[in-house]
């Protein structure tokens, strides 16, 4: 799998691991996954559902806050999007 692709599979805590700038949107939701145990299972499918967040609109926020930093440090990350998308990331969906 390519190091900048969010992978609909990987567990939250991976994506936070990887990409550390993903940890704002789960902060700005009130998402209690930081450090949380469960991580290491839960997809961002899993964790929408147990939050009550709309999957698509949190998708969107990670992709945007993992983009801004490729976009401050190219080097960091190249680009970001969802495995199996064209999509880029959504206009201002949170922090």
């Amino acid at each position: 799998m390519d190091k900048t692709t969010l992978d609909a599979n990987m567990p939250v805590d991976e994506i936070m691991r990887r990409w550390p700038a993903a940890i704002r949107p789960f902060l700005y939701h009130r998402m209690l996954c930081v450090g949380c145990p469960i991580g290491v299972f839960h997809t961002v499918s899993d964790a929408c559902v147990e939050h009550g967040l709309n999957e698509e609109i949190f998708k969107a926020a990670l992709l945007e806050a993992i983009q801004r930093v490729a976009d401050a440090e190219p080097d960091a990350v190249a680009s970001a999007r969802v495995a199996g998308s064209d999509q880029p990331p959504a206009e201002r969906h949170g922090p």
